[in-house]
């Protein structure tokens, strides 16, 4: 389990569109199909990083506190399942199905998804405003396994709070840590 910092794509790229495998429908979804008129909130995450499952109940604690307030919520797991078998669209499902993900979970097969974000680990995260510009991207909050700081999801829901009140985002922010990206050799 190394500790991977985020690349922090630069604020106010556009994000890059996508055509990924929702696990639990079983469709096809797209950026455009997903996104919110306020803002898009895209998680990499996967089903088996620590640093994934310490924070997976603020995840949907916060997308159960921000959905209704027109902030959409994005899942996408762009490990490599043949050396990682947990994280299988079918695995996936699973998850998604035991811990009620209210958002979708999509499938990053070729990882073109995850080279095209910048992202380097799990959990990962980018906040786009309704322009789809980047105003946010770093950590949920300063909580890791083991280091005994609460998971309050304090630095995204400050992005999230600013947003909806119409405010800039505070352009400091720290890169998330966690497993690097599982990429296919």
């Amino acid at each position: 389990m190394a500790a991977t910092p985020s690349n922090m794509m630069p604020l106010g790229t556009i994000a890059p569109d996508f055509n990924l495998l929702d696990v639990v429908t079983g469709k096809k979804v797209t950026l455009h199909s997903l996104k919110a008129e306020i803002a898009t909130l895209i998680m990499f995450i996967c089903n088996h990083c620590p640093y994934v499952k310490h924070v997976q109940d603020e995840l949907i604690k916060l997308a159960h506190d921000y959905q209704a307030k027109g902030i959409a919520f994005i899942a996408i797991n762009s490990n490599d399942v043949v050396n990682y078998p947990d994280d299988s669209p079918a695995n996936m499902k699973q998850v998604a199905q035991e811990k009620s993900y209210p958002f979708p979970y999509l499938y990053d097969e070729t990882q073109e998804v995850a080279k095209a974000y910048q992202a380097a680990c799990t959990p990962d995260f980018y906040l786009f405003d309704n322009q789809l510009k980047c105003v946010y991207r770093g950590q949920l909050d300063d909580a890791r396994p083991k280091n005994n700081i609460p998971v309050t999801g304090k630095d995204i829901r400050a992005a999230l709070d600013a947003i909806l009140v119409g405010q800039p985002v505070n352009p400091e922010q720290t890169p998330s840590i966690g497993c690097n990206i599982k990429w296919k050799p």
